[in-house]
């Protein structure tokens, strides 16, 4: 009797195991509403004049630095962060963006956690395909322009903002070729 019920419990395990391997659902993992916006930029900082003409080429000269676009929490069609981590300006705030046709701004904003700090986004944008990797391969750039309210050189008159540019990050440097 001791096999009986042996073989009956090994049986009962072995059809319990498979079924729990069974596939529920034929959904997909997906990505986020805004994925074409999203990701991790390596752009320029050039200041520019009255009218987004560039005056001084990278003046800080810190060259390419890494700037990051993502989504809210809620997956939101038409909002997103732009951050620069501390790379630039130490800014952080959201743009409101229109996901078909890939544009983003914002009016005064605060971009600090301490409030203190405002800035406005204008005519950014964000290109599928305008550009070149270092191997030739089409690759997607932004670019937008942004004022700070703290920055002494427009308050001096120097410049009026910042024309910010450059190509999604794609893990190749033109340094390696």
């Amino acid at each position: 009797m001791k096999k009986y019920i042996l073989f009956f419990a090994a049986t009962l395990t072995l059809s319990f195991g498979f079924t729990s391997c069974d596939v529920d659902t034929d959904e997909e993992a997906g990505g986020i509403n805004i994925e074409k916006m999203c990701g991790y930029w390596e752009v320029t900082y050039d200041a520019v004049d009255e009218d987004g003409n560039v005056v001084y080429e990278d003046p800080y000269g810190i060259g390419s630095v890494a700037l990051y676009t993502y989504n809210v929490s809620d997956n939101s069609t038409s909002q997103m962060w732009l951050d620069d981590r501390g790379n630039f300006w130490n800014y952080k705030f959201l743009v409101d963006i229109d996901y078909s046709s890939r544009a983003f701004s914002a009016d005064l904003r605060n971009y600090d956690s301490a409030g203190t700090g405002q800035t406005s986004v204008s005519d950014g944008k964000v290109l599928e395909g305008a550009t070149l990797n270092t191997h030739g391969m089409p690759n997607d750039s932004i670019v937008f322009y942004i004022y700070f309210n703290d920055d002494d050189y427009v308050t001096e008159g120097y410049w009026a903002g910042w024309r910010v540019s450059g190509h999604r990050f794609t893990g190749f440097s033109s340094d390696s070729e």
